[in-house]
């Protein structure tokens, strides 16, 4: 195989703050690799570096490969709207055949669909791909190697993402082996001690019917084998010394939440829909939805961007017209915005500032939300902002609710983070509903579906997974090769648009043409042919 890029000694700090040093890595043809560790660890700092936009401290990058750094986006303060710009900025990228391509975060404002093109596009890509995502099933569908950026440096794993847990899985149980090996060892050795102890200090012990002289000459026997005893004593002690420590490896804290007003709510109806519809400069998002949740329900809200998901949320926590809560019912809202949090107090000051629980169970949360020891005392304006989002959430899910409503909760967060929510989420007694781009997060957490298609909320009750197959189930037949053909007919649509915004030679411009308008014929076919299905 051959290299793309090595580099060595790299070297990267932020003040006083050393984010990492890695002595080596490297970059071959057609690798796809995948960056993860936790916020401010410095993924994007690192990717920067690989892609030439920013200088390390100390080490050096060999590569003769044209490359492309996509940064992470946000909404543009025009008409584009997250999704269309990260999209936009995508085909771009494409458009460029760099020989290696580093993207910071490219599923991000991305729907399923739009993120399901771009795992298409990056398969056929020629290029090497150095990503950085906390889309796990994006990971998955898309890489080969994993580089962990973990304890100041980059430790390579064969595989995709699910390989590289079940791995982490794996030296999580070498160490907890290793660690009771090393508890047990120690307990014999401190146990040998104590019995050598006690059998020294009988040696000295003359029997009580010996007289004087025969306790003297008692003594000087037994002295000798004294000695040999705390010789033998001393050997364990040393040996115990050199015992090399092993940490006991961590443990999240369980967390049981009682929910208020839980007995008066029990199998109720907590949420009620009755002929709702909205729209948008014109346009109808969904309408005549009629639906209940339940208590103890998790659901889902998804939909391709712009059809309003955000929307229903906002609506129903307004209570607008045909929106209602049961009479129990208390809602608490999660979204992006963290105005809720005093930036000049500390974590646990905000957090306790409206919470209905113990001190004690909310440190158990922060903690399960990896805001361990004296994090919690961090100030809120000195923390990144994945860090400030979980202090939000925390805030939110321990105040006076029952109904926990979230909108893109995942956003922002490292993949350690996301999966501490999970299961926080999964044990959580309560209600939730919640809209969310994160597939697995959302096949985790979720037991009930209500999606978005053509202006119409279709309830599934099932995981997500289960919807996915049923879609499958009605999609299969003869219009599933169609779409699909639709799909790579399309991507060639938007990598020939691009390479004709790039200026191309009038020999280049003519051949450039002739494709786009072939693959405007074939994309029409397509559709009449799918419309005909």
């Amino acid at each position: 195989m051959q290299i793309l890029l090595e580099s060595r000694q790299l070297e990267k700090a932020i003040g006083d703050r050393r984010l990492f040093a890695i002595p080596l890595l490297r970059i071959g043809e057609r690798d796809r690799i995948g960056i993860v560790g936790r916020n401010g660890a410095g993924k994007t700092t690192l990717l920067k570096i690989l892609a030439g936009v920013e200088r390390p401290d100390e080490g050096t990058i060999e590569t003769r490969a044209t490359r492309y750094w996509l940064p992470q986006l946000k909404p543009d303060a025009g008409s584009l709207s997250g999704g269309e710009a990260t999209g936009k900025a995508i085909d771009e990228a494409f458009a460029r055949d760099a020989d290696l391509l580093l993207a910071d975060e490219p599923t991000m404002h991305l729907d399923v669909e739009r993120i399901a093109k771009l795992e298409s596009q990056l398969d056929r890509y020629r290029g090497a791909v150095v990503v950085v995502s906390h889309d796990r099933a994006f990971l998955d569908r898309t890489c080969s190697r994993i580089w962990a950026l973990e304890g100041k440096t980059v430790t390579a794993y064969k595989g995709n993402y699910t390989d590289y847990l079940a791995r982490k899985r794996e030296e999580r149980e070498q160490h907890q082996a290793k660690y009771e090996a090393y508890v047990e060892k120690k307990k014999q050795l401190e146990h040998a001690v104590r019995l050598k102890a006690r059998k020294a200090d009988k040696m000295m012990k003359p029997p009580s019917r010996m007289g004087t002289s025969e306790s003297r000459l008692y003594k000087m026997e037994h002295g000798t084998k004294q000695k040999e005893v705390h010789r033998v004593i001393r050997s364990i002690e040393t040996r115990l010394a050199k015992l090399e420590r092993v940490e006991k490896p961590r443990e999240l804290p369980s967390v049981k939440m009682d929910i208020p007003n839980a007995a008066l709510i029990r199998n109720k109806k907590l949420i009620a829909v009755e002929r709702a519809e909205a729209s948008a400069n014109g346009r109808t998002l969904w309408a005549d939805v009629t639906l209940r949740v339940s208590a103890g329900e998790k659901v889902a809200l998804i939909g391709p961007n712009g059809a309003g998901k955000t929307t229903f949320l906002r609506r129903l926590v307004r209570g607008d017209d045909g929106f209602s809560v049961g009479a129990n019912a208390k809602l608490g809202y999660f979204s992006q915005n963290l105005d809720l949090l005093d930036p000049e107090r500390t974590v646990i000051e905000n957090v306790l500032e409206t919470s209905v629980h113990t001190e004690s169970l909310v440190r158990s949360v922060l903690a399960r939300l990896l805001f361990r020891q004296d994090d919690v005392f961090k100030r809120v304006k000195d923390l990144s902002g994945g860090e400030r989002v979980k202090v939000a959430f925390a805030k939110v899910l321990l105040s006076d609710m029952n109904v926990l409503v979230m909108d893109e909760p995942t956003t922002f967060l490292d993949l350690q983070s996301v999966e501490s929510l999970e299961e926080l989420l999964r044990e959580y007694e309560g209600t939730l509903l919640f809209v969310s781009h994160d597939r697995q997060f959302v096949g985790r957490v979720a037991t009930r579906i209500l999606a978005i298609e053509d202006g119409r909320i279709v309830s599934f009750s099932g995981t997500y997974e289960a919807y996915e197959e049923a879609k499958r189930t009605v999609r299969s037949g003869s219009r599933q090769p169609i779409e699909e053909a639709l799909m790579v007919t399309e991507t060639k649509l938007t990598e020939v648009m691009g390479k004709l915004g790039m200026q191309p030679t009038a020999a280049e411009a003519g051949a450039l043409e002739e494709s786009f308008r072939a693959l405007i014929g074939e994309r029409n076919r397509l559709r009449q042919a799918l419309n005909k299905k």
